[in-house]
C-alpha cells in the first residue's frame, strides 16, 4: 500500500480525523506544515516531563479537555501553574521550563519549528509513558484523499 505524509497533502485534513487516528499519549503527530513549522496534534493524560526549549517558543491550542502548565519563571525557582480550558491559546516562551499535564485527558494542536524534540533541549528523566520524538507523521492511503487518515505508529 502506497501511502503520502499529511503535511505533502493538498486536500483539508479535519481535525477530528486527525485526533481521532490514534490513541498514543504524549506522542505527537504532524498533520501539516507551515513554512519550516510543523503543526501538530497530541492527546494528553497525566504528565509530561519537565523540560526547555532554549531557542524556540512552543505554542499550545487546547482543543479538548482541559490543559495545565506548569511553569519555573524567573530565576528557575518561582514556579506557577496556567489551567487552560477548550479553546484556550497559550505560549511558552523560550527558555523558560514548563511541565505539561492533564488529570482527565486533553487533546492539543502544538506549533513548534519542524524537528523540534518533545522533550526539549534540557529535560528530567523522561517516563516510559512519554514519547521522546520530534513528531510522527499522519498518512493517507493513497487514491483516498477523504478517507483513511492514520497516524504512523509510534
Amino acid at each position: 500500500m502506497t501511502t503520502e505524509t499529511a503535511r505533502r497533502d493538498t486536500e483539508p485534513i479535519l481535525l477530528r480525523d486527525a485526533l481521532g487516528s490514534f490513541d498514543a499519549l504524549w506522542s505527537p503527530r504532524i498533520m501539516t506544515r507551515v513554512n519550516d513549522y510543523d503543526v501538530r496534534v497530541a492527546r494528553a493524560l497525566g504528565e509530561h516531563v519537565w523540560h526547555v526549549h532554549e531557542n524556540t517558543d512552543e505554542f499550545f491550542l487546547v482543543v479538548e479537555g482541559t490543559l495545565e502548565i506548569d511553569l519555573r519563571e524567573g530565576d528557575g525557582q518561582e514556579e506557577r501553574t496556567v489551567t487552560l480550558p477548550p479553546g484556550a491559546v497559550f505560549v511558552v516562551p523560550r527558555s523558560t521550563w514548563h511541565r505539561p499535564h492533564s488529570a482527565d485527558g486533553a487533546s492539543l494542536l502544538l506549533f513548534e519549528p519542524s524537528g523540534t524534540s518533545t522533550v526539549g533541549d534540557a529535560h528530567d528523566p523522561v517516563p516510559d509513558h512519554v514519547d521522546a520524538t520530534t513528531g510522527h507523521a499522519l498518512t493517507r492511503e493513497e487514491g483516498r484523499p477523504d478517507q483513511g487518515l492514520r497516524a504512523t505508529p509510534a
